[in-house]
């Protein structure tokens, strides 16, 4: 994570209900919710479905907008009109089903859509596009179809069309739900090397834990509240508060708490494979 303490995400005493038909009760998706996120963090979002964490990826780059409280996004406030379009260019948005985003027949095509509309200058789009197929490791298949790409190769090409907008920070919301094993694997290595090369602010919205186990932060949503937030060491292993709210957590974390409490002495937060080897070389 950037040491610069700029923040990138504030979002301050929000609340969100969805619209409804007269005579019905309103439905409270988030309900005062506020945290911070500074650049060059990567933090991860999770809850089981209806939780308010899709709502909260949705705010983040106004697409709805709070009914009570406020979003900033780089000191922007998403409830003035005239910042929208620059909210918009500073945090882009990855959805979970790729061939929503993809607009254009040929990859390249697709990749340079973002910069025309922002009105870049042919050469630069050039360069943009060339720069974020490198970055996807998507540059052999610039000249190719999107429907002829696998599910996870579609998504990097949707992440190379934000990134071609040079954003400051991604939120992604659930981007690998689609997706078989090896195309998760392609988009988290994908994502993990935007905010540790690239020193991108990651919001990564997800229900598969172990994909948010090298997280700086990690913000737990229940009922359209923040009900825990802190390191993935510090979450994940409170397994009986997550299990109660029908949360899973990583499978190592899973197999430690299951061996501690066989009076198996594991030392340490265990979160990956490596910790686990690590914990059980060292049992006597």
């Amino acid at each position: 994570m950037n040491s610069e303490n700029k923040m990138m995400i504030k979002v301050n005493k929000v609340s969100y209900s969805y619209p409804v038909q007269s005579g019905q009760e309103a439905i409270n998706a988030l309900d005062d919710v506020s945290f911070e996120v500074k650049k060059g963090e990567f933090v991860g979002i999770i809850g089981h479905n209806g939780s308010g964490k899709s709502t909260l990826s949705k705010l983040l780059n106004a697409i709805i907008l709070p009914i009570q409280g406020d979003v900033l996004i780089n000191g922007l406030n998403t409830k003035e009109e005239t910042n929208v379009w620059a909210i918009r260019q500073s945090a882009g948005m990855v959805f979970q089903n790729p061939d929503n985003q993809l607009v254009a027949t040929i990859v390249e095509e697709d990749v340079a859509f973002g910069p025309e509309n922002l009105g870049v200058p042919p050469l630069e789009i050039r360069e943009r596009v060339d720069q974020a197929l490198a970055v996807v490791e998507m540059q052999t298949y610039a000249r190719q179809k999107p429907h002829q790409l696998s599910g996870g190769q579609k998504q990097r090409i949707a992440i190379a069309g934000i990134l071609a907008m040079e954003p400051d920070c991604i939120i992604f919301d659930e981007p690998t739900a689609m997706l078989d094993p090896s195309g998760r694997r392609e988009v988290m290595e994908t994502i993990k090397k935007l905010n540790r090369d690239k020193n991108m602010t990651v919001i990564h919205v997800t229900h598969y834990m172990s994909e948010i186990i090298n997280a700086d932060r990690i913000i737990v949503m229940d009922q359209g509240k923040i009900v825990m937030q802190g390191q993935p060491a510090e979450i994940f292993t409170q397994v009986e508060a997550l299990k109660k709210i029908g949360l899973d957590v990583p499978q190592m974390t899973e197999l430690a708490y299951e061996l501690k409490k066989e009076a198996v002495n594991l030392s340490g937060n265990i979160l990956s494979i490596d910790e686990m080897v690590e914990a059980l070389c060292q049992l006597k």
